[in-house]
């Protein structure tokens, strides 16, 4: 069934290519929300305006070249994957819209002529295509009430870049055997060789054991046995043999892990093969801890890298940070609390404790900054933290992962019921 998706305004500001989204369905454009874009395009605040530009030049290069007739029947997205069928985009006049007793229309009153009028767009197309899936798509919740009270049958937010709700799909960045490790392997008659490899012992079992694995991720059983899925090929899995003890032994900046999983996370973090770690856990998991005694350990100790820098969203995600007094780093300090509370807990009990906090955010060339204002911006030799990291969006995160240069390291985090360790190898501003 052909399915025919109408998009508010505030979908393409929170992501400008979610035109891309919708695979091979049709996708509707009303004139009223090209009207909005133009408006809100020229406005004074940066991260709104260019959004605004980014979905109308995107809009322009799919329609650039079709005919007027073409926009309005449909004109080929493209997807930019082959193996994926094309959708089509086309925009609808709604200021042609006329009263029909049969479709009960809104009101085109003042206050609200612009949801309105879109939403006589969605209506009419229901209408018209009684034989379609008509949807209209809005982040306004109060439109989305207005829509289904006024008869459109299906409406949604739009939720394609929604990270936090699909965690339960992501993977753990371990895998659990029950027993024993060696037991298992016995079980499923799968080969088994070994190495030492400069110090290390590595293993070469059966791809066909872990069908699922990835790289940098943890193998587990109920006994002892632990391994770092280090390469895979077409056939074998190479699983890095790690100590127990030994990682659970781990002290960074007088933090030892309570858990197999803070250890895994301290090994991840530490792991040179590895430019982003991303770390998902409830709240008081130890997340923010592990990551500032790593990092004030690898900055101080190993001169890993020449600074720390701490950043998190500003709730709202706006130029808010503005109205408080001082430079962007005492601006920020409400929100970066939970950082000095760590620090606090790290130099706690040395004798002058404010004393040991100070020297150390400037041994570690501690940086606070916020993520409204680091587009632009690279980051060399750098350990950067990015706390609180479920509020943002995949466009928002990519853009901020993208500003790490050389030589640095990314540390996301992520509040959430499950616990996660999950990691990224090296590619440089990938």
């Amino acid at each position: 069934m052909e399915k025919i998706y109408i998009l508010d305004t505030n979908v393409l500001l929170h992501d400008p290519m979610a035109i891309h989204a919708f695979a091979e369905h049709h996708v509707v454009i009303p004139m009223t929300v090209l009207e909005e874009l133009d408006i809100i395009k020229d406005r004074r605040e940066k991260e709104v305006s260019r959004e605004a530009r980014i979905a109308i030049n995107n809009i322009e290069k799919i329609v650039g070249r079709a005919t007027p007739k073409e926009i309005q029947n449909g004109v080929p997205i493209d997807t930019r994957e082959t193996q994926r069928l094309v959708g089509t985009l086309s925009i609808y006049v709604d200021q042609r819209i006329k009263n029909d007793d049969n479709i009960p229309y809104l009101s085109s009153n003042t206050q609200h002529a612009n949801d309105n009028r879109i939403i006589n767009v969605a209506l009419n197309l229901q209408m018209e295509n009684a034989g379609s899936t008509v949807c209209l798509v809005t982040k306004d919740i109060n439109m989305r009430l207005k829509a289904k009270g006024s008869g459109l049958h299906k409406v949604e937010d739009y939720r394609n870049d929604k990270v936090i709700d699909d965690v339960d799909l992501l993977a753990t960045g371990y895998d659990h055997v029950e027993g024993k490790f060696w037991d298992y392997i016995e079980q499923k008659n799968g080969s088994l060789s070994t190495a030492n490899l400069g110090g290390d012992t590595v293993h070469c079992i059966d791809k066909s054991l872990f069908p699922n694995a990835y790289p940098t991720q943890f193998i587990l059983d109920s006994d002892e046995f632990i391994g770092l899925i280090t390469a895979i090929d077409e056939q074998h899995i190479h699983l890095l043999d790690l100590n127990k003890q030994h990682l659970m032994s781990r002290n960074y900046w007088g933090v030892r892990p309570r858990n197999i999983e803070q250890a895994m996370s301290f090994f991840l973090l530490d792991y040179d093969d590895t430019d982003m770690t991303v770390l998902t856990g409830p709240a008081g998991s130890g997340k923010t801890l592990l990551a500032l005694a790593y990092g004030l350990h690898a900055i101080i100790e190993d001169k890993r890298f020449n600074k720390l820098i701490v950043a998190r969203s500003t709730t709202p995600m706006a130029e808010d940070i503005g109205f408080l007094p001082g430079t962007e780093e005492e601006k920020m300090a409400p929100w970066l609390a939970a950082f000095d509370d760590n620090l606090e807990v790290l130099h706690g009990n040395d004798e002058h404790s404010m004393s040991s906090i100070d020297y150390v955010k400037e041994k570690a060339n501690i940086q606070f900054k916020s993520l409204n204002f680091m587009r632009g911006r690279s980051f060399n030799n750098a350990y950067i933290i990015i706390d609180e990291s479920q509020g943002l969006t995949q466009f928002q995160l990519k853009s901020i992962i993208t500003r790490v240069g050389m030589n640095s390291k990314i540390i996301v985090l992520v509040t959430s019921h499950k616990l996660i360790i999950s990691t990224s190898p090296h590619s440089h501003r990938a």
